[in-house]
């Protein structure tokens, strides 16, 4: 029977969102939402076609396919591009591990080894929701076939799946997606051990030292390879020592077993709570100084032996060239060079052994007034860490 308008109402209320997520996997957010609207105006005009013996997402499903396929060539013509399915860089699985942490493993490397349609049945039943049925009629497969290829698809990117019609639960993926490449199970939870625990009491310590708890969950992205993390954070020319950032309350990072040249296993893991101080300082104030949460963020991950930093600042500290706190404010990648985070490691190790962390987080809230932080003026707080450097640098 055709659909009444009302039966239409029901299945904008039922299906809106899933074909918005599903064009979501193709174009933006905006056009998705965009293109959702017009296939149920299409549906609404088109609804006597309609006929029982199909499932209604999948009849949805085609109308915005094809008013998809439509956006696709007029976007050509006009020479814009979308985010096609298999161009799609990023793809992530979760696993939460202590209040207000999340921890997301891209597994984009994996699935876009897979061929089309095992993507395609990947991204209906676990980011759309579809049943197998619904898949089977989209995919044009029996769904014995369909069932088949998801579980050969699962067991290509090595996952833990028990049963088909649960979706994949988080902690098997979280193991298979990290350590893809170190099978050995030991060597897994002995990794899973040392990312969990040294995380976890970072977020525990720095929290507590800064008496600031997130106000929203913290979510923190890891990808394969340093590659993959340069291209995910638009820097595919970055210098290899660059494997964190911070995105709004996202930390992303690369896997500690694929670190790259500059990193090893175990910097990556410190790396990670030297980022999530820095996110932390800058909820606390979005405009603190980079020298000081550069520089906290450093000394709590105990990144660099003191002994590495006096190596590095000795000559510039014996020969009165200490930079300025504006030079400590370059954002280039030139910070390294001028090694800005040595000496930002030392300005926060001189701040918690003469002002303890009342003056620290006194600094950190108002960065502009030294005299109200540190009872002392900014030429005079500079002068003291000097003294500090030459005494324990030089």
């Amino acid at each position: 029977m055709p659909a009444s308008a009302d039966r239409m109402e029901d299945l904008y209320i039922r299906y809106h969102y899933r074909l918005r997520k599903y064009l979501q996997l193709k174009v933006d957010k905006q056009t998705a939402e965009d293109l959702t609207q017009t296939t149920f105006v299409k549906a609404l005009e088109n609804r006597h076609a309609f006929r029982n013996h199909a499932s209604p997402f999948t009849w949805l499903w085609r109308i915005a396919s094809n008013t998809l396929k439509n956006e696709y060539r007029s976007k050509s013509r006009k020479r814009e591009q979308y985010t096609d399915l298999d161009r799609l860089e990023n793809r992530f699985v979760s696993c939460e591990f202590a209040n207000n942490v999340e921890i997301r493993i891209d597994v984009g490397s994996a699935i876009r080894k897979l061929n089309d349609t095992d993507r395609e049945i990947l991204a209906l039943h676990y980011d759309i929701g579809c049943t197998l049925k619904e898949i089977s009629e989209i995919v044009g497969l029996k769904r014995s076939t369909t069932k088949n290829r998801l579980y050969r698809a699962l067991a290509k990117l090595r996952t833990d799946l028990a049963d088909l019609e649960e979706g994949p639960a988080s902690i098997p993926l979280f193991q298979n997606f990290l350590f893809m490449d170190r099978p050995a199970p030991a060597h897994a939870a002995q990794v899973r051990e040392d990312l969990l625990g040294g995380l976890g009491s970072g977020v525990e310590r720095v929290t507590a030292r800064l008496r600031h708890q997130p106000a929203e969950k913290l979510t923190i992205q890891i990808y394969p390879d340093l590659a993959a993390f340069h291209r995910a954070v638009g820097e595919p020319d970055a210098p290899d020592w660059f494997m964190g950032v911070i995105d709004g309350t996202t930390i992303k990072i690369v896997s500690p077993l694929n670190p790259g040249p500059a990193h090893t296993y175990r910097s990556v893991l410190q790396s990670a709570v030297h980022l999530f101080t820095i996110l932390l300082v800058k909820q606390v104030n979005p405009i603190s100084p980079k020298w000081l949460y550069q520089g906290l963020g450093g000394y709590e991950a105990g990144l660099m032996t003191k002994e590495h930093i006096r190596r590095s600042i000795r000559k510039t500290v014996e020969c009165d060239e200490v930079p300025t706190f504006e030079d400590l404010e370059d954002d280039s990648w030139d910070f390294e060079r001028k090694k800005g985070f040595q000496y930002a490691y030392t300005l926060a190790e001189y701040i918690l052994r003469d002002y303890g962390e009342e003056g620290l987080n006194r600094l950190i809230r108002t960065p502009a007034d030294f005299e109200d932080a540190l009872r002392c003026s900014e030429p005079e707080f500079r002068s003291r860490w000097i003294k500090f450097l030459k005494a324990h640098y030089a």
